[in-house]
């Protein structure tokens, strides 16, 4: 019987220094806490990557056999109830149960020039931005890249991500 190989280890404490060192949650005011925000086992093997720390979310990357869930919008936020009852302690009671760690970053992420979803999003669709815009820089922009209207970015999106796009009319 032939003996498998071990999935490589990482430390969690590393996996969180890197992607603050990455992402510098300290340059945002943002609606909640970046990084660590639930911390499970101290060694990482499989990490699980989404954009909501849902219970749907979080079922799967225990399904998938996951150390680490790293999501866009976690489960902390300004102004909301932090008593750990309800959906909110239900999530953390699965993710402590499984000795699961949870990261999130939000606006990090939507300004990363590289591994951010604005700047993935934009490589996807072919385009190049050429400035940042917004009070946290979060936004880019750059030429249109051959899109005329509001139906070929529709038909873009379309090809590029393999889903319709819901086009609103405008105002004009």
């Amino acid at each position: 019987m032939e003996e498998k190989e071990a999935a490589p280890v990482a430390e969690l404490k590393e996996i969180d220094a890197f992607l603050k060192g990455l992402l510098k949650p300290e340059a945002f005011r943002d609606y909640g806490p970046n990084g660590l925000q639930v911390e499970g086992r101290p060694e990482v093997r499989r990490i699980v990557s989404g954009v909501t720390a849902s219970r749907e979310f979080i079922d799967a990357g225990i399904a998938a056999g996951a150390d680490l869930l790293f999501v866009h919008h976690g489960l902390f936020w300004r102004g909301q109830d932090g008593r750990l009852t309800g959906w909110l302690g239900e999530r953390v009671r699965r993710l402590m149960k499984h000795d699961l760690s949870l990261v999130a970053y939000h606006l990090p992420l939507d300004a990363h020039a590289e591994f951010g979803n604005n700047a993935q999003l934009g490589l996807r669709l072919g385009l190049v931005a050429d400035a940042r815009f917004g009070e946290q820089d979060i936004g880019f922009i750059g030429p249109a890249a051959g899109i005329a209207d509001a139906a070929a970015l529709a038909a873009r999106v379309e090809q590029a991500l393999a889903r319709t796009p819901l086009l609103l009319p405008g105002d004009g």
